[in-house]
C-alpha cells in the first residue's frame, strides 16, 4: 500500500476518533474497566500509538502507564505487584506502554533478569491474566512489529532530530545490536501467553500511520456495541445577557506573531 500522506491520515482517524469517544462514553456508563498493553521493540511506535487514544479522551478516565526500572523495594515485590497498583477502577481505562511483559522481553534480552525468573514469569503470567479476565477486565494485548531496517531509520531520526532525542537512551545503543534476541524472546512469549483468554494481536508497525489506524480499528472491533443514546441535560437560557471579557489588574499578552511580526515586535520594546 502506497504510503499516506498526513492529511489522508487525519481523514481516515478523524471517524475513528468518533468511535472512540464514543467507547469511552460507554466504558464509564456501563462502568466497564479496560487495559490495553503495548508491546514492541524500542521505536516501534508504542508512544505515538497511545497519545492517539489517549489524547481524545478525559485523562481522569484515561490513565497512561509508562513505569520506570524497579526500586530496589520494588525489585524485592511479588513481580506483578507494581502493575497491580495501576489496573483501571470501575468506567476507566488504563494504557500500558510497556506492561508485565518486561519479564518476557527486554529484562532477559539486556541480562536484567535470570532464564529462571523469565521461565518461571512465563508459566504463572496466563493464570494471571484468567484472573483480571474473570473479575470482568476486558484485556488486550497488542505487539508492534517492525523490521530492523525501520528501527534503524527512527534510530537515526531521533539521533539527528533534536525534537525526539530526549527519546534516545544508553540503553537503545545496546538493544540495536539485539534485534535477533528480541525476535526469538517474543516468538518464546507468544508460545506461552498466547491464550484464548488474552490473546496477542500483532500490527505491523514499519509504516506507523497505518499500524495506527489498524490497531485502533481493532481495537474498536473488539469492544462490545458501544452506541448509547446521550442522554438529555437540561440547557436553561442565561438569566442575563452575555458578557464582556474585561481586566482590571492584568492584560493578556500579546497574541502570537509570525516571524516577520516578530522582529517588529522586538524591536519595538527595546
Amino acid at each position: 500500500m502506497t504510503k499516506l500522506g498526513d492529511a489522508e491520515y487525519e481523514e481516515l482517524l478523524d471517524p475513528l476518533r468518533k468511535e472512540l469517544g464514543t467507547m469511552a462514553r460507554w466504558i464509564a456508563e456501563t462502568q466497564q474497566r479496560v487495559v490495553v498493553l503495548f508491546e514492541g521493540r524500542d521505536t516501534a511506535g508504542k508512544g505515538g500509538s497511545i497519545e492517539m487514544i489517549s489524547s481524545v479522551l478525559n485523562p481522569r478516565q484515561c490513565h497512561v502507564v509508562a513505569l520506570s526500572a524497579p526500586s530496589e523495594r520494588e525489585r524485592g515485590q511479588w513481580y506483578f505487584q507494581r502493575y497491580v497498583d495501576h489496573l483501571p477502577a470501575k468506567g476507566e481505562i488504563s494504557l500500558f506502554d510497556r506492561s508485565w511483559y518486561n519479564r518476557a522481553g527486554v529484562e532477559p534480552v539486556m541480562g536484567y533478569c535470570t532464564p529462571e525468573e523469565t521461565a518461571a514469569f512465563l508459566r504463572v503470567v496466563p493464570a494471571f491474566e484468567q484472573q483480571l479476565v474473570d473479575d470482568g477486565i476486558l484485556l488486550f494485548k497488542y505487539w508492534l512489529c517492525c523490521a530492523q531496517d525501520k528501527q534503524e531509520e527512527r534510530f537515526a531520526n531521533r539521533l539527528h532530530n533534536p525534537l525526539k532525542r530526549w527519546k534516545l537512551s544508553p540503553i537503545d545503543i545496546k538493544a540495536r545490536t539485539k534485534y535477533h534476541a528480541y525476535t526469538e524472546a517474543r516468538e518464546r512469549m507468544l508460545a506461552a501467553t498466547h491464550t484464548q483468554h488474552a490473546p496477542w494481536i500483532l500490527v505491523d508497525y514499519n509504516d506507523q500511520q497505518l499500524g495506527r489506524l489498524t490497531l485502533l480499528r481493532d481495537l474498536l472491533d473488539r469492544i462490545p456495541d458501544t452506541n448509547l443514546p446521550l442522554a438529555d441535560i437540561p440547557w436553561p437560557e442565561l438569566p442575563k445577557p452575555l458578557g464582556e471579557e474585561h481586566y482590571t489588574v492584568i492584560e493578556p499578552i500579546p497574541p502570537y506573531a509570525p516571524a516577520a511580526k516578530a522582529k517588529k515586535h522586538k524591536k519595538k520594546h527595546k
